[in-house]
């Protein structure tokens, strides 16, 4: 059974930092493409990061760009997300997805990832 688990949500104040992880298993994830959604409560759902299968190429929504880091591990079965100056608009539940996005254009679709985690909610206080 596959199994996409997020970790390391919680509340924190403006302007701090926070790392979230996604562990993987049920199947092999090395040749899959990895990244992170967002969604805020009465808002669509927003990209965030993602991270090709072999790690050389990274992707970052707009409106995190500059202060978020995605990497994998070295097995390809778990990703984090790293992201510093926090903002209270940074507030959501953050997913963690796993697919093969048919070319660089498509990592930011929700679409092109066919296993996701349950999420974890991330609060920014100001």
């Amino acid at each position: 059974q596959v199994q996409l688990v997020e970790s390391g949500g919680g509340l924190v104040q403006a302007g701090e930092s926070l790392s979230l992880s996604c562990a993987l298993s049920g199947r092999t994830f090395s040749a899959y493409a990895l990244g992170w959604f967002r969604q805020a409560p009465g808002k669509e759902r927003e990209f965030v990061a993602a991270i090709s299968w072999n790690g050389a190429e990274t992707y970052y929504g707009d409106s995190v760009k500059g202060r978020a880091t995605i990497t994998r591990g070295s097995a390809r079965n778990t990703v984090s997300l790293q992201m510093e100056s926090l903002k209270p608009t940074d507030t959501a539940v953050y997913t963690c997805v796993a697919g093969r996005p048919w070319d660089s254009s498509r990592y930011t679709d929700m679409g092109q990832y066919n296993y996701r985690g349950q999420g974890t909610q991330v609060t920014v206080s100001s």
